[in-house]
């Protein structure tokens, strides 16, 4: 493990010999017991902590080695001759609460909300109550007290979530409970509900690429060519949001037009953010280039262009941010994520004295003004004009 100061250290440094940094990044490394080894292929569990923080290193620490306790403790009990064992509980303090679990109640919430049953929200709602059970593990839902509730907003902050997915989360899993808890007559608290967070403008976090880096990142995604690339590119020249464009259907691309262009629309496994958003995208430049790559390899048997990304029933858009974000780091600086692209796309309009409201169009931001109703707006032809000094 790597030095630290005496202000860095935790109180309990017992927890510091099962930290392992590797490349900045923390992993949780114990021996497995000897009388439980039998049931693990290895002598030792090592786990990545997904942070760079030791504070969280250290919380996530305590939290697994919690965790390896009460499950090594139930493979010794079970290896024993014990008198009604099945009547045994591992945990005294949940067992003290007699709701159903969290992801119980999920299951509660989407029988209850069976009118929405689009996809985009089932996955949501199952994806933050796992965000929950992998913080905090899968408890009654009176048995998280509010001390976990911040605790895990500190575990989502420190995987370096946004504040507005954090906040997202936090509503999620708020409704689920409240709802359920109101349905069914539960009597208890909702540790969820009124959980502090902090006035973090992340927007403000997200600096725009210099034309240098940018040109540096463009090039690296020419010379690896593969469809990975294919998505930082077409976002690149574009200005489209990480979602949008890795939901994209194939048919969406219109490349044998006179100017060739995306249709940007909603789809069922994709929904679009503002009522803005749905636009045409003139492609020029690295997007473009992208377009083709994308038409020209597209699988047959799939009508999305990205179907690593999306299926026609799920999203899994989280991990193409997680993955292009640190390839970005690594590429141009640890300061730049994906978002930082479409930072960049505005302010190279701007240089060219490209009409504000044409930009806000162009990239799918909400236009403020009395005007903004009025209209059909930008016809293609223009918006094409304005990104080919930018392409």
């Amino acid at each position: 493990m790597d030095n630290y100061s005496i202000r860095e250290l935790p109180d309990d440094v017992s927890v510091l010999k099962h930290l392992w940094c590797r490349s900045g990044v923390y992993y949780f490394v114990r021996r497995i017991p000897v009388d439980v080894q039998q049931h693990y292929r290895s002598k030792r569990v090592s786990i990545s902590l997904r942070t760079r923080s030791l504070a969280a290193a250290v919380r996530a620490t305590k939290s697994v080695m919690q965790r390896l306790n009460v499950y090594w403790m139930g493979l010794r009990l079970k290896q024993m001759d014990v008198p009604a064992l099945h009547l045994l509980i591992d945990n005294e303090a949940d067992a003290k609460h007699d709701s159903p679990t969290l992801l119980e109640v999920v299951g509660l919430y989407l029988s209850l909300k069976a009118n929405n049953d689009s996809p985009t929200f089932v996955h949501a709602s199952k994806r933050s109550a796992r965000y929950v059970v992998e913080a905090l593990g899968n408890r009654p839902i009176t048995a998280y007290p509010s001390a976990d509730a911040a605790a895990f907003r500190d575990h989502l902050i420190d995987r370096n979530l946004s504040m507005g997915s954090v906040k997202r989360i936090f509503a999620s899993i708020r409704s689920i409970v409240n709802l359920v808890m109101r349905k069914y007559g539960i009597e208890g608290s909702n540790a969820f509900s009124q959980t502090y967070m902090p006035d973090r403008n992340d927007a403000k976090d997200r600096q725009p690429i210099p034309k240098a880096k940018l040109e540096i990142l463009q090039d690296r995604c020419r010379n690896l060519d593969d469809d990975v690339r294919w998505l930082l590119a077409l976002i690149s020249d574009s200005g489209m949001r990480l979602a949008e464009a890795a939901g994209l259907a194939k048919a969406d691309f219109k490349l044998s037009d006179p100017i060739p262009h995306i249709d940007l629309k909603p789809h069922k496994w994709r929904r679009l953010k503002t009522r803005g958003s749905q636009r045409q995208i003139p492609l020029v430049g690295l997007s473009l280039w992208a377009a083709k790559k994308i038409v020209e390899h597209s699988k047959n048997d799939s009508d999305l262009a990205f179907p690593r990304y999306y299926s026609a029933v799920r999203c899994n858009s989280n991990s193409a941010s997680g993955a292009l974000n640190e390839w970005i780091k690594q590429t141009v600086g640890r300061e730049y994520v994906v978002h930082s692209l479409r930072h960049s796309f505005r302010d190279r309009l701007r240089a060219k004295e490209c009409p504000s409201d044409l930009i806000d169009q162009i990239g799918g931001w909400t236009t403020a003004g009395a005007g903004e109703g009025y209209g059909k707006g930008y016809q293609l032809e223009v918006k094409a004009k304005w990104l080919r000094k930018i392409g």
